[in-house]
């Protein structure tokens, strides 16, 4: 009997949804399953896959009105905002876009002796591991190139989000894509593990915590099954003393705070200019104040409940921690503040690198903001984290932003924007972040390998 995996919905506290584990021996049949059927989606045409992956994002958006207020059940969002179809249709659109390119053969040498080229063949089965705080647009951003180059996809969702998979594989099946080409699968971490170390998969996508992408990469181990993360994040956002001040601080507090400050991009920590800081402190604790806690059903809520009471706890801890060592606290408590998974945003000064508010992920509606007098100064701030995935420049001078970024040890350099993922660029970080590097042209190259062809076109 398998384990059973349970949403308990934020609103609420409710099991919103559950679902059994497949057994060991049910999760091999999957990947079984999958590496028969990857020889013949490969030999399809390109712009064939292209096709029928479209087709599948189409039918995802045409369950949209269902998905937007499942999505706030299970994780909290404000169904105000949408839900991620605009996302998740952008970047499936730009790899589709690209593919033909990225994936042709890369010409070395065609004389009267030899043929010379290099191929991108697909790995085979891929699996993908997706989080829960973008559920369908961290899902696309490797499912759609996987499939388009090639591969055959295993998905496992996280259990905040348990219908996502289903959904979205309900959906691409209806398009069109075989069923045995995409499978959604509920797994437990024992069976996870089996099957990476037994090499069920010849390639992992892991998105989530640091803990799990070193999970990932033991049971990986030995195995020369390809691994790519994308892991913890404690992003910065620099203002210099040219800032457009209303841009940034709109900016940048969107940034720490939209979907409850849990996105794998979101601005943690903010380094000011001395000759700013005061005007900048003011005008975010002005637009936080602003925000509607509450029930994310409710069109007027802004700020739903974080996805999970326990993830609500750390943030409160590294909150009061701070405040213990000296942090001042900007937002008064509100009303709507449960002590569980309804948690007040918050502003911080006076905050040190000596706080774990600082250091430690926060993944939620809290943001410290530090003075700064120098370049030097907020370089090295940004550098101290363990993390590296997106910095957020505000200056209006281009260059000394491009130099500023090249020393930092980040994925991505914004100037004059947050938290926003460019299809066309890598998405990719350094550090306790993670290694490898989604969608662009890289994304392609990572859901592939090289093979080399040297032909000799006569022996005498």
């Amino acid at each position: 009997m398998g384990q059973t995996l349970k949403c308990i919905s934020p609103i609420d506290g409710s099991v919103y949804a559950e679902r059994q584990t497949l057994s060991r021996e049910e999760g091999f049949a999957v990947a079984t399953a999958a590496r028969a059927a990857q020889k013949a989606w490969a030999a399809r045409p390109v712009q064939e896959r292209i096709k029928l992956v479209m087709a599948g994002v189409a039918a995802v958006g045409a369950m949209n009105d269902e998905i937007v207020p499942e999505l706030a059940h299970m994780m909290g969002r404000p169904v105000r905002y949408g839900g991620e179809f605009g996302g998740f249709n952008e970047r499936s659109s730009y790899m589709a876009e690209i593919a033909e390119t990225a994936l042709a053969d890369i010409e070395v040498g065609d004389d009267a002796d030899f043929k010379r080229y290099i191929k991108r063949v697909p790995h085979g089965v891929v699996f993908i591991v997706a989080p829960w705080n973008y559920p369908y647009m961290t899902a696309i951003n490797t499912l759609a190139p996987a499939l388009i180059a090639g591969n055959t996809v295993v998905l496992k969702h996280a259990t905040q989000t348990l219908l996502v998979g289903e959904r979205m594989a309900a959906a691409f099946q209806a398009a069109g894509v075989p069923a045995e080409v995409f499978q959604n699968v509920f797994l437990d971490h024992d069976t996870t593990s089996a099957l990476i170390s037994d090499r069920a998969f010849d390639f992992v996508n892991f998105t989530g915590s640091v803990g799990g992408g070193q999970a990932m990469e033991r049971a990986a181990a030995g195995t020369f099954t390809g691994v790519g993360t994308e892991l913890g994040g404690k992003d910065p956002g620099y203002v210099m003393e040219d800032a457009d001040l209303d841009a940034a601080v709109d900016t940048l507090i969107d940034g720490a705070m939209f979907n409850a400050g849990q996105c794998c991009c979101g601005i943690e920590r903010i380094y000011v200019h001395e000759s700013l800081y005061d005007d900048f402190v003011a005008k975010a604790v002005e637009i936080v104040k602003g925000y509607k806690l509450g029930n994310p059903l409710q069109e007027t809520t802004t700020m739903g409940p974080m996805a999970n009471v326990r993830f609500a706890a750390e943030v409160r801890a590294q909150i009061d921690e701070a405040i213990a060592a000296g942090a001042v606290a900007h937002i008064p408590t509100m009303a709507e503040d449960d002590g569980g998974a309804y948690l007040t945003p918050q502003i911080l000064t006076n905050v040190t690198h000596e706080m774990r508010v600082m250091r430690d992920e926060s993944f939620g509606p809290v943001v410290g903001i530090m003075k700064v007098s120098s370049d030097a100064e907020a370089i090295a701030l940004m550098n101290d984290s363990e993390f590296g995935l997106t910095a957020s420049l505000w200056t209006r001078d281009l260059d000394r932003a491009a130099r500023i970024g090249d020393e930092i040890e980040t994925g991505t350099v914004f100037l004059n924007r947050a938290d926003y993922l460019d299809p066309s660029l890598c998405w990719t970080g350094c550090k306790n972040t993670g290694r490898g590097g989604g969608l662009s042209v890289i994304g392609y190259q990572n859901l592939t390998r090289p093979k080399s062809y040297h032909l000799k076109k006569r022996t005498a």
